[in-house]
Order: C-alpha cells, then structure tokens, then sequence
C-alpha cells in the first residue's frame, strides 16, 4: 500500500493575497475555516470596533497640526455629546453645538478654501494619516489662501456646510475618518464642497476615498487629486456630479474634462 503524500500543497491563493487586502482563498479544516484565519477575522472585527469607539485625542492632534505652520487649529463640536449618541443619532453629528469660536472677520475669513479635519467613524485614522495627508494637501494648495485648520469632532461629513459657510470659504475640504471595514481601520476621505452652505447634498460634493497608505491611496496622490478638484470647481462654480477629476488627464498631457 502506497503511504500518502504529505509534502505541503502549493498555495495557489498567494500571488493574489499580495495583491488585495480581501479575504481570499482561506482554506478550511474540516468543515470550517483554518483556526488562523478565524482568529485573524476576529483580530480585524476587534480593530474596527476599537477605530470607531476610540476618541481623538484632540490636544495631541491640534498640538501635530500646528507644527505644520499654517495656522493654530480651532475645534468645532457637533450636537451629539457622546460616541454613542453620535452613533445613534447621525443627525445630531451633521449640526454644530457651537460656532462661536470660529473667525467672522480678519484673517481667514472669506479665504478661497477651508479645511476640516473630522473624526468621523475613524478617529484612529485622522490620527495615523491626518497630519501626513494635510502637509500634502497644503503643499500642493499653496496658490490659495487658507483658513485656519478646524479639527470637528463627533462629526460627520455636512457638518463641515455650517463650518465653511461660517468662514466664508469659497470651498470646503473635508478630511474625515471612513467606516472601517474587517481589511482596514484606518482609512481617510475627503469630500470637496464648493460654496459650502447649509441644504448642501451629496450630489454636491466630490469624494476621495480609501486614503491610507502603504496599502491604500497616498497622501501625494491624494492630495493632487484635490487640488485638481478645486480648480476645476472654482472654474466651473460648483462642485458634485458636474465636476470630474482631472488631474489623470492632465498628467497624461491629455484634454481637461471638467464636465461630463
């Protein structure tokens, strides 16, 4: 009788799992999956829970920002007074509790773009990536005039219609930490409003997304991405499903498609 063959078999999956962080070829034992990979999904369960209930460290941050040499960031809350509440209540995230502390004279105001920079349901990724990615969004919007950085937390995405409005920005650019997922925690978007004000839609904004490298979008790319954005915003006078990206097409050393 022929003993079986108990050299290990070639793992076919291995070229692609480089490729994509999604959970492919996984194995099973029996009738279930490998103890490993169980273990690794639990791992990345735990993580994104920890990503949304974890609060920025809002002083630790501001004091990063600063260090940017732009401007001393100010802090804008949302109604909702607690992560739970925030969560329960999305309305309560998209409504400010206050806006008195936000200049509505001199320097800043009337700026040709706003940055904010909102927890999100990642406050872990505005940590890890925010600091990096807004030197590169400064650097690569440096023709403009910039308001002061605004740090929001509890916040969600139209949250940043009553900031811009308030600063008198001609657009807004928000930096928001994303929905974690069971393959990354630590992701951050960026929604493009031009002329924020409130009863703004989605259809009235641009939206870059999965912003985390090594292995998402680079903060360089990112940021030409938006700066592309802008322009072809304060060309076109309005931001949304009109506007698209260009700044492919321009590399590329092709037409400048801003309109569909």
């Amino acid at each position: 009788m022929t003993a079986p063959d108990s050299s290990p078999v070639e793992d076919v999956w291995a070229p692609l799992r480089r490729t994509t962080q999604a959970r492919i070829g996984l194995g099973r034992a029996g009738n279930a999956l490998p103890s490993r990979r169980v273990l690794e999904f639990k791992a990345a369960h735990a993580a994104a829970r920890d990503a949304v209930h974890d609060p920025l460290d809002v002083d630790a941050f501001s004091g990063h920002v600063d260090a940017l040499g732009f401007g001393t960031p100010l802090h804008v809350r949302s109604l909702a007074e607690s992560r739970s509440e925030y969560l329960r209540r999305p309305d309560l995230g998209r409504a400010p509790a206050d806006l008195s502390g936000l200049p509505t004279a001199g320097p800043g105001h009337g700026a040709d773009i706003g940055i904010v920079l909102a927890d999100g349901l990642s406050p872990r990724a505005l940590t890890d990536h925010g600091t990096g990615l807004l030197a590169a969004l400064v650097e690569e919007l440096g023709g403009y005039r910039l308001a002061p950085p605004v740090i929001a937390t509890q916040a969600r995405v139209a949250l940043g219609d009553h900031i811009g409005a308030a600063l008198g920005v001609g657009t807004l650019i928000v930096v928001i930490g994303e929905r974690p997922g069971l393959s990354v925690a630590d992701s951050l978007g960026i929604y493009l409003t031009h002329l924020p004000r409130l009863g703004r839609t989605d259809a009235d904004r641009n939206c870059i997304s999965n912003i985390h490298p090594p292995d998402g979008l680079g903060y360089r790319s990112a940021a030409r991405t938006t700066a592309a954005l802008v322009a072809g915003a304060r060309r076109l006078g309005r931001s949304g499903v009109a506007l698209k990206d260009t700044s492919r097409a321009q590399l590329a050393g092709g037409p400048d498609p801003i309109t569909a």
